[in-house]
């Protein structure tokens, strides 16, 4: 019995080590293909994306610098105070996959409405200017009007700029909008490190219902659930602050993380299986051979090394399905010619489910993993020790003969047999 025992450790600590490679194998795969996979992506959708609202500008001789060389004379930017800003936004999540990860990507849609004043005392030819977030994207149907009247635009520096005259003592309404795409998250950049935002309102529509604000940005001031998603809204009178709008996209369950995790939790499902085989043998006695516990680790094996590389070609549950179902079989199909078919049935397969299946599939449960696998044990450890509690182990480890069990003689006459 010690000798079986320590056989089976061996194969244990075997089938362990294949676990820790195959495991470290696909988070290899993941971390050196991420980084150019996202560039990939960014290049064929675009990047994440922070907005920031326009400017208006005039220029005016700088008096300070009497003395200056070269062919034109320095000149001071000056600013039109912004009034007010009506923002809408709506977002568009359809999550696309590249290897083994899957990435937030997005459409949106982006219209501004924005009031400068001029404070100058005089006309000014002012120059508008709406910087776009970034440029790695493309913006469609793009909307530039200044009082409602399209404006001649200049392209330069990942910027659209108009130039318009204001009358002294005028606001001037600008009308931004455009579509594009995006990845990861969206932002709304009110411009420095501390701005000040007067009569702001931002309202978001989402299709999606899992929203995410990350780190040190700004909660919405309303929320409001809709058929296929949220409207959030952002409403200040009069702000100070050095936070922006943030609002991440749900990330979809990864693949190749999930099933990393799952490959490096295997041999605690593979420790439980081999308990229980090795409990019901012995009340039964079945004698299993360390040979044939080495084929049952393989057969544990299988599932997680066809689910690794299943999971970039189809879906993941899908390759978790058909790992499952090929290392049940497997399972099944050599127990019945090594004890019977209702051994193989029963017991194994029951087991098999529930300790590599079942514990394997709380990675999908997210928050609740440990408390899952965690109930499942003490469930375990409790229907065993009820089992053995009047088994005399110092008998057993002594070397009792065992009986391999024939499925010809009937279960009642083998528990005869066993007491």
């Amino acid at each position: 019995m010690t000798k079986r025992i320590a056989a089976i450790v061996v194969i244990f600590l075997g089938a362990t080590a294949a676990w820790l490679i195959l495991g470290a194998t696909i988070f290899s795969r993941i971390y050196s293909s991420d980084g150019v996979a996202e560039r990939q992506v960014e290049s064929l959708w675009g990047a994440a994306q922070t907005q920031q609202p326009p400017t208006a500008y005039w220029q005016r001789l700088d008096k300070t610098l009497r003395n200056y060389s070269g062919d034109k004379p320095p000149v001071e930017y000056m600013q039109l105070p912004l009034e007010a800003s009506r923002v809408e936004v709506a977002l568009d999540l359809a999550h696309r996959q590249k290897g083994l990860l899957w990435y937030s990507t997005y459409k949106i849609a982006f219209t501004g409405v924005y009031t400068f004043h001029n404070t100058s005392g005089d006309e000014q030819l002012v120059n508008f200017q709406l910087k776009f977030p970034t440029s790695e994207a493309i913006y469609d149907d793009l909307v530039f009007t200044v009082n409602d009247a399209p404006a001649i635009l200049v392209n330069e520096n990942n910027a659209a700029r108009a130039a318009v005259n204001v009358a002294a003592g005028k606001t001037a309404t600008l009308k931004v909008g455009y579509r594009s795409q995006g990845l990861n998250e969206w932002r709304y950049d009110f411009g420095g490190q501390v701005a000040q935002v007067k009569d702001f309102h931002l309202r978001l529509k989402t299709n999606f219902k899992e929203v995410d604000f990350p780190e040190n940005s700004l909660s919405p001031s309303e929320k409001q659930e809709t058929a296929d998603g949220w409207e959030l809204s952002w409403n200040y009178k009069n702000l100070l602050s050095g936070y922006q709008i943030a609002l991440a996209m749900p990330e979809k369950l990864q693949p190749g993380p999930l099933a990393g995790r799952i490959s490096f939790f295997a041999p605690v499902s593979l420790f439980f299986f081999f308990f229980l085989m090795f409990i019901i043998t012995t009340l039964r006695g079945i004698e299993l051979h360390p040979m044939n516990y080495f084929f049952l680790a393989t057969a544990f094996f299988s599932f997680h090394l066809l689910m690794a590389y299943l999971v970039d070609h189809v879906s993941l549950h899908t390759a978790f399905g058909a790992g499952a179902l090929v290392s049940i079989f497997l399972v099944v199909s050599y127990l019945r010619l090594v004890v019977g078919i209702h051994f193989a049935v029963r017991e194994a397969a029951i087991a098999q489910f529930i300790y590599l299946v079942a514990f394997s599939y709380a990675f999908f449960l997210k928050g609740f993993t440990g408390l899952a696998i965690t109930i499942g044990s003490i469930l375990t450890l409790f229907v065993v020790m009820q089992a053995t509690g009047r088994i005399r182990w110092a008998d057993k480890f002594a070397g009792a003969p065992e009986k391999k069990l024939d499925d010809s003689i009937p279960p009642e006459k083998v528990s005869a047999v066993t007491e």
